[in-house]
């Protein structure tokens, strides 16, 4: 079936390509974010992580021409800016905002000078292939058979990755630990729980996550470094974290409407379609602003939520 020139199962399983691949860095950064902020930990140094993961990703990977190498290295990056983000605010208590803001300043800052410094700034490309998984038959399916059954391993590894910090969180005795904390650090670090402990495993696990979501942005994804390319998506998957509140069932299902409303403007500028791209770009934002108000009298932030632990301290 067509409209005008625009064919509609082509349009539709582009679109579904295209806005999948771009709720995935999404969904891995707002997933690592949940169980920080479960644990009290408000991280707005996710933006930064996430530039740190694309930098450091691309730049191993453009040595080694190894794509598990290069997403390991944007892995651990995100890891030591985490790490930093703990000892700043958990250990010494600093402001959570501030130190959050101060990690993505950094992060861009110095990822654009050294890209600058090592590349002079030039477009190069990481030569890596990916391992590609086709599911005979399924992939034959209209419309959803390409995107969904055809694409690369680490796709399919973030969507795998909902379910298992779905389970971790709920299921487990460190996701009860870690609710605890973020609830009231000192009813569970009366209860025996290591509240230091937990929230510096939490916010290197958001930390992990943000560099794995940068590190799949640039090196598995586009396979180039440009200044600034998270273009905010930091903050988009912090604010889909606090939207799906904090369940990652609810945070994938945000990732993947605001990547199809992301790339809505590029299929219909691709098809020839006679409007502004700029228009319908503005929609996943203004989205984002709608739902936050609507849901912000909804949404009930973890008590401890952004607020320092001192133990024997109230």
């Amino acid at each position: 079936m067509s409209i005008g020139d625009v064919n509609v199962a082509d349009f539709l399983t582009a679109l579904l390509m295209a806005g999948l691949l771009r709720a995935v860095p999404l969904t891995l950064a707002a997933l690592g974010e949940a169980v920080g902020e479960r644990a009290g930990l408000l991280n707005l140094g996710i933006e930064g992580m996430m530039l740190s993961g694309c930098f450091f990703g691309f730049w191993a990977a453009y040595h080694t021409q190894s794509l598990a190498i290069g997403m390991l290295v944007a892995i651990v990056s995100g890891i030591i800016l985490g790490l930093i983000f703990g000892v700043l605010t958990i250990t010494m208590r600093v402001d959570q905002v501030l130190v959050g803001l101060a990690i993505t300043i950094f992060g861009a800052g110095l990822s654009a000078f050294l890209f600058r410094d090592l590349f002079g700034g030039k477009n190069v490309a990481v030569e890596v292939d990916p391992i590609n998984i086709s599911i005979p038959v399924l992939r034959d399916i209209p419309i959803i058979g390409e995107p969904l059954f055809e694409r690369q391993l680490i796709f399919y590894i973030c969507w795998a990755l909902v379910p298992i910090f779905a389970f971790v969180l709920m299921r487990t005795k460190f996701g009860l630990e870690v609710r605890a904390v973020g609830e009231n650090p000192f009813a569970a670090d009366a209860a025996g729980v290591n509240v230091v402990r937990v929230r510096f495993t939490a916010i290197a696990i958001a930390g992990a996550m943000a560099g794995f979501a940068g590190g799949f942005l640039c090196v598995a994804d586009v396979k180039i470094f440009s200044i600034g390319m998270t273009v905010g998506q930091g903050f988009i998957a912090l604010a889909i974290t606090m939207l799906g509140r904090w369940n990652p069932y609810r945070i994938v299902i945000g990732a993947m409407l605001f990547g199809g409303l992301q790339t809505l403007g590029d299929q219909l500028q691709i098809n020839g379609v006679d409007i502004q791209t700029e228009f319908i770009g503005m929609f996943p934002y203004i989205g984002i602003m709608l739902a936050l108000v609507i849901l912000a009298g909804r949404t009930a932030l973890p008590a401890a939520l952004g607020i320092p632990y001192a133990r024997g301290q109230r």
